[in-house]
């Protein structure tokens, strides 16, 4: 399948993209999930513009600051260009979960930011996660589907939110993902 005009896959980084390490804060610790690059080129190359769309609590909660963030994501960038792949922008909320945020998930506040700035088409994309509030992040988007991958949180949450995921595609991981994007 090729992407249709404004097509993007919107993607949860911890436990989707990379090792969910609990309040990842330093580059080094930053591990890819096997075979997400392959899966995102794959999806890079159908057409698809790729976004990550992240909470960040632990810069609210005072774990780690925005530099460190920063850091972390050039490194996941540097990692991911050794596969030619390139995200359009990085959407952060850094926001503890009780402090007021405009932008963390599920509020699709980030995915509106990226169809004004970089003319996405949200009913031809799709918000892949492995909690129930990036499958909600979707939803309240308008994406054409939201997934489910097993890998971070994911089987967790396929068990313990199955009457929330409502028609939230699951799928084992970030390939299965790709996989049935691109069927």
């Amino acid at each position: 399948m090729t992407a249709s005009p404004g097509a993007a896959v919107f993607l949860d980084r911890d436990g989707t993209i990379n090792a969910d390490r609990h309040y990842l804060s330093r580059p080094e610790q930053f591990e890819l999930l096997p075979g997400a690059a392959f899966a995102l080129r794959r999806l890079q190359e159908a057409g698809f513009r790729l976004f990550v769309v992240t909470n960040q609590s632990g810069i609210g909660r005072g774990y780690f600051t925005v530099a460190d963030l920063e850091a972390i994501h050039v490194r996941m960038r540097e990692l991911l260009a050794e596969h030619s792949i390139r995200f359009e922008a990085i959407y952060v909320a850094p926001e503890a979960p009780d402090q007021p945020s405009r932008y963390r998930k599920p509020s699709p506040q980030s995915l509106f930011d990226a169809r004004d700035t970089h003319g996405v088409n949200l009913s031809r994309s799709f918000m892949i996660g492995d909690k129930w509030i990036d499958a909600e992040t979707g939803r309240n988007a308008g994406c054409a589907a939201s997934l489910l991958v097993r890998t971070g949180y994911g089987a967790e949450t396929e068990i313990k939110e199955r009457e929330r995921l409502g028609a939230t595609i699951v799928v084992d991981d970030l390939a299965a993902a790709a996989d049935w994007i691109l069927s």
